[in-house]
């Protein structure tokens, strides 16, 4: 499908003059290496969706989820082999990890502009759609954020395959395509939206395209057939950053390495997962195929005519799995059931040998992931050690993550500031306060906050919203109930001392 868009986006790269602009080799290379690089993204965005027919290696054609079987006759079928859908699964944990409801976006020295962006953040939905997201980033090595004003800010969030860059600098896009498609009757739309530098313009336009097949670009049609509202060129000036943001892991890019684009954290264990994949295939077809199997002789298949209906019949059905012919000889014409004992234990370990490789090559710690036979795969919840491969993973991503939302809150003041929101942006410092409860010793947790109470550095208040991670409000609540009980037991105690003295005077 992308090829034939990417052939026709260069054609119209070349007709806007836009190749022109491209100031060296290695910018140019972003477009023409991009074929290469967007099948790699086809191939681990079927990965997530739990289906890969096959895959490319060169001029080679390797089947993935689609395999054959030959039955008794020699027949060959098809089958589509069952799926752990595990891409889904690592994608989904790392996400998780590396940022949640318990992240906190943190602009200093201006309450205002905090407020602001919590309240576009907000409306925005940004905190559920950015996991998503990011979710899908490291199963396609990427996404986009863009930001753009409609009666206020918003935020369009883009997956990696529907996003081509046209020139980067230094790692860092700087222009870029975005590809939308929509169907309307039996006719499917593209719209190719350019973020391109005129100088020190910005300048975004908009192009429609329709065809009748599906992953075609087609002819170029006017914008009011879809979109009569859209204007054709939109040129904004006073602009330092373009008004996307590109966020990736925190993986080298092995495949293209001059290549501004991300790979999936996935990517370099595709014959890990098909190994996976092939294993437990195995494991559910054992209790299917492991139930019996019978031997017939081979003159049990051949077809005869039934006398009643003069229809060709066989002995038995030879797309049935369960029978496999042998040729006899004329000593030995039986029918013989054999019962296969099921390698169940033999699988699981298999499989988990495997999760385990594949654990490795996508920054997990071993055993994070395991599989007990089951409907699905275990994940470890348990609380990780700071120096765990989890753990340095997690916030070897959040680096490009925090990097990311700086980016994009500069690219909504920028906004702000262009539609006279803001007089001016602002001086601030933007940090991300992420969750690394999952690494925290509980214990050790309060005997550290405890400690510096004790010592005067900390408030009781504070101590106690961080050790139980409460708000400031419950966390009041609980010290004036934690004072209150103090205060009762200091009468109480007294009382029993008074008690027992008493009682020692009369003795």
């Amino acid at each position: 499908m992308f090829r034939t868009i990417l052939a026709k986006i260069k054609g119209v790269l070349a007709k806007m003059g836009l190749i022109k602009q491209i100031n060296n080799v290695s910018q140019l290379a972003a477009v023409q290496e991009s074929e290469a690089q967007y099948s790699r993204i086809e191939v681990w965005k079927s990965l997530y969706h739990g289906y890969l027919p096959f895959y490319q290696e060169g001029d080679v054609r390797i089947p993935f989820h689609d395999t054959k079987w030959t039955d008794a006759a020699g027949n060959e079928h098809k089958r589509r082999r069952a799926s752990m859908k595990m891409p889904k699964v690592i994608a989904e944990e790392m996400a998780s990890l590396v940022f949640n409801e318990k992240c906190v976006i943190n602009i200093s020295s201006d309450q205002e502009i905090q407020e602001l962006i919590d309240d576009i953040f907000k409306e925005n939905r940004f905190e559920k759609r950015f996991q998503n997201y990011l979710e899908y980033g490291f199963a396609m090595g990427g996404f986009v954020m863009k930001p753009y004003y409609d009666d206020g800010i918003k935020i369009a969030f883009v997956r990696a395959d529907c996003f081509l860059p046209t020139q980067s600098t230094n790692d860092e896009i700087q222009a870029g395509v975005f590809i939308n498609e929509t169907r309307k009757g039996d006719k499917f739309y593209t719209l190719l939206e350019w973020h391109n530098w005129d100088g020190t313009d910005y300048v975004i336009t908009n192009e429609l395209y329709e065809s009748k097949t599906k992953g075609s670009l087609g002819s170029k049609v006017p914008l009011s057939d879809l979109y009569p509202d859209l204007e054709e060129t939109v040129t904004i000036q006073g602009l330092t950053h373009p008004l996307f943001v590109y966020v990736k892991p925190n993986l080298a890019n092995n495949f293209e390495p001059d290549s501004p684009l991300g790979i999936s954290i996935y990517a370099n264990a595709i014959d890990t997962l098909k190994s996976l994949d092939i294993a437990f295939d195995s494991f559910q077809r054992e209790f299917v195929l492991g139930k019996r199997r019978i031997m017939v002789p081979h003159t049990a298949i051949r077809t005869v005519v039934d006398p009643e209906t003069g229809q060709m019949q066989r002995y038995f059905d030879i797309n049935d799995e369960a029978y496999i012919s042998y040729a006899e000889n004329d000593t030995q014409k039986m029918i013989q059931e054999m019962a296969a004992e099921l390698r169940i234990e033999e699988h699981i370990s298999a499989i988990n040998a495997l999760l385990n490789i594949l654990a490795a090559q996508t920054g997990f710690s071993s055993g994070t992931f395991a599989f007990t036979g089951g409907a699905s795969v275990q994940t470890a919840t348990q609380v990780i050690s700071e120096n765990s491969k989890t753990f340095r993973t997690k916030n070897s991503h959040e680096i490009m993550i925090e990097a990311g939302i700086k980016e994009l809150i500069e690219a909504i003041l920028q906004l702000l500031v262009i539609y006279q929101e803001l007089p001016a942006i602002p001086d601030i410092d933007v940090t991300i306060d992420f969750d690394d409860s999952i690494a925290e010793d509980r214990q050790a947790n309060a005997n550290y906050y405890s400690g510096l109470v004790s010592m005067g550095l900390m408030p009781k208040l504070k101590a106690i919203m961080r050790i139980f991670d409460l708000p400031e409000e419950e966390a009041r609540e609980w010290l004036a109930q934690i004072q209150q009980e103090n205060g009762q037991q200091v009468p109480q105690m007294m009382e029993s001392f008074l008690n027992t003295a008493e009682t020692d005077e009369v003795g």
